[in-house]
């Protein structure tokens, strides 16, 4: 499999599943923290009064995604999803960019290509993420 077909993987297959808006981002969310190294992806739920009670981690609300200097942030706001591409160093944001989703998924799997390019563990993070 070439480098370009690698890269085209995971563009299909982050948007496969994108039909309901607020289960796409709860599964994308649990796969990305499964399979990328500790740190790299954080979430943020929100949870209503009976969700707390009843025990249940509740819908997400941000999932932020750091590569390197690359920022990767997908707002769930009740079903209305918007993506941020940032670029920072060392804790300072040097710019920072709305995108629509489907943006947002292109960058991502950009990203994901290029973590698996530079080593043979993200690789295995990357294709464990895809299965």
């Amino acid at each position: 499999m070439s480098a370009g077909e690698f890269a085209e993987l995971p563009a299909a297959a982050l948007r496969r599943d994108s039909a309901d808006l607020n289960l796409y981002v709860d599964v994308l969310s649990v796969n990305l923290a499964d399979s990328l190294p500790p740190g790299a992806v954080r979430v943020e739920r929100r949870r209503s009064l009976s969700e707390r009670l009843a025990g249940h981690e509740g819908s997400v609300a941000a999932l932020d995604v750091t590569f390197g200097e690359r920022r990767l942030l997908l707002r769930n706001d009740r079903g209305r999803v918007t993506g941020e591409i940032c670029h920072e160093v060392r804790g300072i944001t040097l710019s920072r960019r709305q995108v629509g989703l489907d943006e947002w998924i292109d960058a991502l799997a950009g990203s994901l290509a290029d973590a698996a390019a530079s080593n043979a563990r993200s690789r295995e993070a990357v294709e464990r993420f895809l299965a």
